[in-house]
């Protein structure tokens, strides 16, 4: 039975990436640090199932200068996922410190710390928004990415750097995924897919970018998770890979999508272009499925209607708990 080591654990794409592990009988290690960036109860939910499972979690900030190096002397893993981050398109400009400290700091304290253990084979998260203002669609991994939109695509974008000046360098098996909007049950509340469907639930207004005019990529979580796996289990020592539905969708269809599955009509607001946002994103997914076999089988309709059946629960479970402690 294998060590693998999941950063991020407790948060969204990290949980699932986790409890996946777990059912196919792998022994896993989460690390989170529960930062604040949104509801921290939602993380520790996460968090209790896959303590239930048999999924311990370090807590632990992997900016630390030591963190890495002791989980690897604890644990010796052979494998570890670095999906820990500081996400979001739009929070870096209210505190830009944090995208440094966990993109770049963390990821930089990963690489130093298995550059003396390089049999370790590190599977790492960078993102869609690397191909910033990148014009030709779809996108593909031998597109230029020098041009992001955003602080936290040139986090990534100094992570897919690094990643490579460690692998070339220490000979560090590396292999960073570009994930194209993930969405799903347990999804984050900070996602445009989880506020619509609050806001319009609510009957508050929602907002569509660029007057509407912006195309996403939504990959399904499940689809996801297959994809991390695969990548984790190929041969491939070194590599950059799409992880996208390759199937984009017009916001409004989005929305619509939204409005059917929770049988109300939303109250649009179409206004202005945000900073750091990417008016289309289109994966490329050729060479992932080449190499480790990734085949997205869910559509948009289906992967929403799941979404929602979780939403609508875990909203209900919510409010029962809220009530019992108030009394």
């Amino acid at each position: 039975m294998r060590e693998i080591i999941v950063t991020g654990a407790a948060g969204f794409i990290g949980f699932h990436v986790a409890k996946a592990l777990r059912e196919r009988g792998e022994k896993v290690v989460g690390v989170d640090n529960f930062n604040p960036y949104y509801d921290v109860s939602l993380k520790r939910s996460r968090a209790a199932i896959l303590s239930e499972l048999g999924v311990p979690i370090v807590e632990a900030d992997i900016s630390g200068e030591t963190v890495f190096k002791d989980l690897l002397q604890q644990y010796a893993p052979s494998q570890i996922i670095h999906l820990a981050a500081q996400a979001g398109a739009r929070y870096w400009l209210q505190d830009p410190d944090s995208y440094m400290r966990s993109n770049v700091s963390g990821f930089y304290r990963l690489l130093d710390a298995c550059k003396d253990t390089p049999s370790v084979r590190v599977i790492w998260a960078s993102s869609s928004s690397v191909y910033g203002s990148n014009k030709k669609i779809p996108f593909s991994v031998d597109d230029r990415t020098d041009q992001p939109t955003g602080l936290y695509a040139a986090t990534k974008k100094c992570n897919e750097i690094l990643a490579y000046t460690y692998h070339h360098l220490f000979q560090i098996p590396l292999i960073g995924l570009r994930f194209f909007t993930v969405y799903g049950p347990w999804g984050r509340p900070d996602m445009a897919y989880f506020r619509f469907t609050e806001s319009i639930w609510k009957g508050e207004p929602i907002d569509l970018y660029n007057f509407g005019k912006m195309r996403r990529d939504f990959t399904y979580i499940d689809d996801i998770v297959k994809g991390v796996l695969g990548a984790l289990d190929c041969s491939v020592h070194y590599g950059l890979y799409n992880l996208g539905n390759s199937t984009p969708v017009w916001l409004d269809e989005f929305v619509e999508t939204i409005e059917r599955h929770l049988g109300k009509k939303a109250q649009i607001r179409r206004v202005e272009m945000q900073p750091g946002e990417m008016i289309e994103t289109y994966a490329d997914i050729s060479q992932s499925k080449r190499d480790f076999g990734f085949t997205p089988q869910t559509s948009l309709d289906v992967g929403m209607h799941h979404f929602i059946q979780w939403w609508k629960n875990y909203t209900k479970s919510n409010l029962e708990r809220v009530k019992l402690t108030l009394g």
